[in-house]
């Protein structure tokens, strides 16, 4: 099952295999892109609303990749129902397939490169260069703001 998130809609996505999303995609959408997604819905489009447990688990992973501040709760839910679902999730949102690869969830792009590789994100002092593992909003030492760092 190949699970849409709105890139989807907006790229005019197709497949033959089954497709689900979730309603919180359709409320990003605007003009054509909502249409498609009405349409796909009234062809059979599973509609899924995951656990919470399930997105728990989606926000810890994202908290252990350093993608937690970058996804919306559309993303972490998303996530989730690809995750329930053992589905293929299609976007091309970076920080999303970054953490389905944590959660060992297939991605399929559509528009974009796909990641080639998945990080764990530090955090990284713009004063004083000390890094971090999680996102603050000052550096506890010199007070300076912090900003996502690649780990390579």
């Amino acid at each position: 099952m190949h699970i849409l998130d709105s890139s989807a809609f907006i790229n005019e996505y197709h497949t033959t295999e089954q497709t689900a999303s979730i309603p919180m995609v359709n409320e990003e959408l605007e003009g054509e892109a909502s249409f498609r997604f009405d349409a796909m819905e009234g062809s059979g489009m599973h509609i899924h609303i995951p656990a919470s447990g399930t997105v728990e688990k989606v926000r810890r992973a994202a908290g252990e990749t350093g993608d937690r501040e970058t996804l919306s709760d559309t993303d972490v839910r998303l996530l989730a129902a690809a995750f329930e679902l053992d589905g293929v999730l299609v976007t091309d949102d970076y920080a999303m397939q970054n953490v389905a690869d944590k959660l060992n969830v297939q991605v399929e792009v559509i528009a974009q490169d796909g990641i080639s590789e998945q990080r764990d994100w530090k955090y990284q002092c713009q004063g004083c260069g000390r890094e971090f593992d999680d996102n603050k909003d000052r550096c506890p030492v010199c007070g300076m703001d912090l900003a996502r760092k690649n780990p390579a």
